[in-house]
């Protein structure tokens, strides 16, 4: 799996559309958001505009730089036979879809770092009140991410195809996750709705990781959603996951 990371990471590198995607995307739009939160009463619900711009960094992260560009490379490698070869050698299906995620679930996870600490110093955020529950979340959304990938991959056709297969859930995760707009500010049962959604228990979990506000109630809850959509995510893989190319 080491060898098979380090081989992907030399073909991420090459990849600029990938580089983009995964590195340069997520950096540049919590910028474009940070207008819009300004805009909004997010004080009145006991939030601030770092507590809402942070969390939603990270989103973008997981979504672009994880979600997206792994979509990408798992189709990219079914097509051109590399996947069909790995599975004549030791290596088992696991290890393999393990083994290419490995350099994008590094570069994940660094970004998020980088955003942390930048986010931290320019919008003046104070130290996590509850650091585990932010961990924690951060670390089941790259797991997340990468079997959905996976399971999205399995409906791709092609590397350009990538881009359209991606777009329903980067677009309804920014919508409705809380990553643009808090779920506190949403109508109630609007806001019960997107809390089933997959990104939605990872952004909770940061976001009170932050503000330190989460019964154990609602911990149990994301806990909960998280892991049903990533046990999900696992059986879709296993169970319809293409090896051969799509012709």
């Amino acid at each position: 799996m080491g060898a098979l990371g380090r081989a992907e990471l030399t073909l991420l590198g090459r990849s600029k559309s990938t580089i983009i995607t995964a590195v340069f995307v997520p950096l540049v739009l919590p910028v474009t958001l940070a207008t819009v939160v300004k805009d909004m009463d997010v004080e009145d619900v006991g939030l601030s505009v770092g507590l809402v711009l942070l969390p939603a960094a990270i989103g973008f992260s997981l979504l672009f730089g994880v979600y997206s560009a792994l979509a990408a490379i798992y189709t990219a490698r079914r097509e051109e036979l590399v996947l069909k070869r790995l599975r004549t050698g030791e290596l088992r299906d696991a290890e393999i879809l393990g083994g290419s995620a490995l350099p994008v679930l590094a570069t994940g996870l660094v970004q998020s770092l980088v955003l942390v600490a930048g986010c931290t110093v320019l919008l003046d955020i104070p130290a996590p009140k509850a650091p585990h529950l932010a961990v924690l979340g951060l670390l089941l959304g790259l797991v997340m991410c990468a079997a959905l990938a996976a399971v999205t991959a399995t409906v791709t056709r092609s590397v350009e195809s990538a881009q359209v297969t991606t777009m329903p859930m980067v677009l309804v995760s920014m919508i409705g996750s809380g990553m643009a707009v808090p779920l506190e500010m949403l109508p109630d049962r609007l806001a019960s709705v997107c809390e089933l959604l997959p990104l939605t228990p990872v952004i909770t979990l940061i976001r009170g990781g932050w503000t330190g506000n989460l019964s154990a109630y609602e911990t149990l809850g994301a806990l909960a959603t998280a892991l049903a959509w990533t046990v999900l995510a696992v059986f879709a893989v296993g169970r319809w996951f293409r090896w051969e190319p799509r012709r």
